[in-house]
């Protein structure tokens, strides 16, 4: 398998298409909510480690469970085994969970003080820049994907959506530098979502790919924490109480599991898009009607999201509406032609 190869895209019908857009969006709006959460958890402990390793943590163990629990599962590592073995699937195209545990690890370190609509916004930027070159390289299992003038704008666009969005934290070098880490966790979502794609291609199960996400990413997640209990000792707080601060996990298992499903039918970009939409419209919800006390939406966050919105539509409609638009004139030319086409 190379990189540069790509997976036959099974023929889907418009509607199916549209189910699997509709699957991944809600997946961000769960991701949204998960960003909630770790970052409250992570306020709780006073350490964004801590926090990213109980939230890893939890959802692979549901994993480890489920897994060798249902049948596909047992198969599917069966057939992990043997495509590492063969070469079909390489070592690297595993470690997409490394990306993920880094981006668990800014939603404990940063959404208390970003919120979570200016968060959002920042690993969006990063995600859609970086959305572009791993469909360029065809990293995914799509294979190769243009990069046309409408993805090029809707990726500038969400850049400049989240300089918009922190514009009003310019005098606070703390906020910007915090923003930061969103903005490089997003850099890092669109080659996981290739790679694990790949992992979910070549052994024919979801649950297995996600278990090879999760796995890697709470290995390296406590690897890192071994280093900073060296450096700074025990977390400050104390594992809290409240049952919903550990949904984290499980909502993770949920987005991975769906995004490595899709992304061989859309594509690493449309995948990105779709989820990015879900994730704003959760966030700016979130922050309105839960606001946390570090961090109120302001009018420049509001409008950073719209834009990042709006960024979606030019890059996930701009070619359908060159392939539109290339059709009627077609039509007008041929005529009677493309009626007997019907």
């Amino acid at each position: 398998m190379s990189v540069a190869g790509a997976a036959t895209r099974p023929a889907l019908s418009a509607g199916r298409r549209a189910g699997a857009l509709g699957l991944a969006t809600v997946a961000g709006v769960a991701v949204a909510v998960q960003s909630r959460i770790n970052g409250e958890l992570g306020g709780r402990l006073g350490d964004g480690i801590a926090a990213a390793v109980v939230s890893f943590g939890l959802g692979l163990l549901v994993l480890l469970v489920l897994v060798p629990a249902t049948r596909g599962g047992r198969r599917g590592l069966a057939a992990l085994r043997g495509a590492l073995a063969d070469g079909t699937l390489r070592p690297w195209q595993c470690l997409g969970g490394v990306c993920g545990a880094f981006l668990v690890f800014t939603q404990g370190a940063t959404v208390g003080a970003l919120g979570v609509a200016a968060f959002t916004v920042a690993v969006v930027a990063g995600q859609s820049g970086s959305s572009l070159l791993v469909d360029r390289a065809g990293v995914g299992p799509s294979g190769r994907q243009p990069v046309t003038v409408a993805r090029l704008a809707g990726a500038v666009l969400t850049v400049a959506a989240v300089l918009l969005a922190v514009s009003g934290r310019f005098g606070e070098p703390t906020a910007l530098v915090l923003a930061v880490l969103p903005l490089l966790a997003g850099v890092g979502v669109a080659w996981q979502q290739a790679v694990n794609g790949w992992v979910r291609v070549s052994t024919a199960s979801t649950l297995t790919a996600t278990l090879v996400n999760f796995a890697v990413g709470t290995a390296a997640l406590l690897v890192a924490f071994a280093v900073d209990l060296a450096l700074r000792g025990r977390p400050p707080g104390s594992l809290p109480a409240e049952p919903w601060l550990y949904l984290g996990g499980p909502i993770g298992v949920t987005f991975i599991a769906v995004a490595a499903a899709v992304v061989r039918f859309t594509g690493v970009l449309l995948l990105g898009l779709a989820t990015i939409a879900g994730q704003v419209t959760g966030a700016v919800l979130l922050d309105l009607l839960l606001p946390t006390t570090a961090a109120r939406p302001g009018a420049t966050t509001l409008l950073g999201a719209g834009l990042t919105l709006v960024a979606v539509a030019v890059a996930a409609l701009g070619g359908r509406f060159r392939a539109w638009s290339s059709a009627t004139r077609s039509g007008t030319r041929r005529g009677p032609a493309v009626d007997g086409g019907r």
